[in-house]
């Protein structure tokens, strides 16, 4: 049932963006295996073998600790509604620094040059496989709306507010790994 391609074909893009939420997986050799949910409004399909999406500030930073160690990176989307389908976007990873060149020309190129409050940085995916399989075991679901609370409590913690809470919770991973945040954001 699954199939696997080099790219991103045309068909692929077209239900990437018709989805609300895409998982992404990352893990080092050792510790931990990290699997996060994101809006797919925050992601873009760059060219058939590329993705980035801004990344909001989270509890963790275990993507980028993952991203650093290692540089693997899956995303996941499934469709909860219409046919089934599961697609996954296998390949390297990097994180494009907040404050960075190529971080503001990508945001100018595919985000209107526009970021949510509360972005620490870019994640990039080189994507070397495309797979895809049925799904027919995902359930529907309906689509209720977005929330709002991150959008409030990056706006009400501001930028300082920002940077004093990745210094606490986004400097390192759970498991101890550093994420190059902050060094990267000053660059």
């Amino acid at each position: 049932m699954g199939k696997q391609f080099d790219r991103i074909e045309p068909h692929h893009r077209e239900f990437i963006e018709r989805q609300r939420i895409f998982f992404n997986a990352s893990a080092a050799a050792d510790g931990h295996v990290n699997v996060s949910p994101r809006d797919v409004a925050a992601l873009r399909v760059i060219d058939a073998n590329t993705v980035a999406y801004v990344d909001r500030t989270g509890s963790g930073n275990e993507t980028a600790a993952h991203l650093l160690a290692d540089g693997r990176l899956t995303l996941m989307f499934c469709a909860f509604e219409g046919p089934p389908l599961i697609l996954r976007l296998y390949g390297r990873g990097r994180i494009v620094p907040r404050l960075s060149a190529e971080y503001a020309a990508l945001l100018a190129a595919h985000f209107d040059n526009t970021a949510p409050p509360g972005v620490r940085q870019m994640v990039m995916l080189e994507v070397g496989l495309v797979q895809t399989s049925c799904g027919m075991n995902v359930p529907f679901f309906d689509f209720a709306g977005e929330r709002d609370q991150l959008t409030r409590w990056a706006e009400a913690k501001g930028e300082k507010g920002l940077e004093e809470y990745w210094h606490l919770k986004n400097e390192r991973s759970i498991d101890g790994f550093p994420t190059g945040m902050l060094e990267k954001t000053r660059s």
